[in-house]
């Protein structure tokens, strides 16, 4: 045959093979709910709290200057970097696992009446790896915070979460009750050491941080 027309030919049976090859499978589907991960917090954050979290440094001046003034509970020098404003660090992203964390509330809403700190003792704590994205609990305590960790940026997530009291479930219900409502900014602030920042809390301080350390 000529060279010209074994070149047409197999020209030819190429184009019918890809024709009539089976299209590639698709991608395995994720997992339930795993397109929430993308989600971006300011899509779900009420305008309440997302101007709380916008006058974070505002809540950390104010809160640090009423823990210099007037006296408080707990040894708060012990908290060595946590409460320094700029101690955040890369990669943010605390690793699921059980926890132990404690809350240092600064500053006071009632002025001179209340209590410039205080410290408290170590609780548990859980980060969870949900379809939703990462998820922090704090499992005792009378007051129990719980929500999903956004990512924002390679030295902070953000935390959108509720509060449960007492004997109540564990909460789930961010937007439902805006009084229960939390928002945070979370911080790797050492090697194994993480804070949530919650700016101008409901009651009591203008600053809460939550320490996260691994429990041993």
């Amino acid at each position: 045959m000529r060279p010209q027309f074994l070149a047409a030919l197999a020209a030819m049976l190429g184009a019918a093979a890809c024709a009539t090859a089976p299209p590639p499978p698709p991608p395995p589907p994720g997992p339930d709910g795993a397109s929430r991960v993308l989600r971006d917090w300011r899509s779900i954050v009420t305008g309440y709290d997302r101007d709380r979290l916008n006058r974070l440094d505002a809540a950390w001046e104010l809160a640090l200057q009423q823990a210099r003034r007037y006296p408080g509970s707990g040894d708060l020098a012990a908290v060595g970097d946590l409460t320094d404003p700029r101690a955040a660090l890369p990669n943010v992203a605390p690793p699921a696992g059980d926890y132990r964390c404690r809350t240092v509330k600064l500053g006071s809403q009632g002025g001179e009446a209340g209590l410039g700190y205080v410290v408290y003792g170590w609780f548990a704590c859980r980060i969870e790896q949900t379809p939703a994205g990462l998820k922090f609990s704090k499992l005792t305590g009378s007051q129990r915070p719980a929500g999903l960790l956004f990512p924002e940026n390679g030295e902070r997530m953000v935390f959108l979460g509720s509060l449960s009291l007492a004997s109540e479930p564990p909460a789930n219900s961010y937007g439902r009750r805006p009084d229960r409502d939390i928002i945070a900014a979370v911080e790797r602030i050492g090697p194994q050491r993480w804070r949530l920042v919650l700016p101008w809390p409901q009651t009591e301080s203008n600053l809460d941080l939550i320490e996260l350390v691994p429990a041993r």
